[in-house]
């Protein structure tokens, strides 16, 4: 296999190719979309670090994997280009999420007061992904203002960051961490 060049100076002038070869603006929405995706995956690969339950690894692992679709599905103005079928999320995709959620929320003592982000580091680390994953989320959403954005795509970041909401409070109680309640007289 031929190596390939990591330059290759076509983007020199703030353009970009999409799926398919369309060149847009660096600063186009749907860079802004796949962007923040690519960077949630990032966080997300510190975040793997931080585990030890092989459980939530897998996920996590398989939720990066799932994130390079969003932003192949993201990176294809299907306008002008036919989406790849690896680039789809499936009912399957949120399910799998659905029912994470529900395991760990199912071990973990009933929230009563909002939290603030932190504890245990790699909590913090949680945190950090869902609100990356949440910003991911508003300029999806932005982009669908502009094209049509499969409901499964908004659907799976929006469960996502509720994945890693959940992950961020098992994390802390696994490390018998106190989770940090909101002083609403913030004294």
């Amino acid at each position: 296999m031929k190596k390939s060049m990591i330059y290759t100076k076509t983007g020199d002038k703030g353009t970009t190719s999409l799926v398919g070869g369309t060149r847009v603006p660096k600063t186009h929405i749907r860079l802004e979309a796949y962007g923040t995706v690519d960077e949630l995956n990032s966080h997300l690969g510190l975040l793997q670090t931080y585990l030890a339950d092989e459980e939530d690894k897998k996920i996590i692992f398989h939720v990066q994997n799932k994130l390079f679709s969003v932003g192949s599905y993201l990176a294809t103005d299907q306008a002008q280009t036919k989406l790849r079928m690896e680039s789809r999320i499936e009912d399957e995709d949120i399910r799998m999420l659905e029912q994470a959620i529900d395991v760990i929320d199912n071990e973990l003592p009933p929230l009563n007061a909002f939290i603030l982000p932190g504890g245990d580091r790699g909590a913090a680390v949680g945190h950090i992904c869902r609100t990356v994953c949440r910003r991911a989320e508003r300029r999806i959403l932005a982009l669908a203002e502009e094209c049509d954005i499969d409901v499964r795509v908004t659907a799976f970041v929006n469960r996502l960051s509720d994945y890693l909401f959940i992950l961020a409070r098992k994390l802390n109680q696994l490390t018998k961490t106190e989770e940090i309640y909101w002083d609403k007289s913030c004294k």
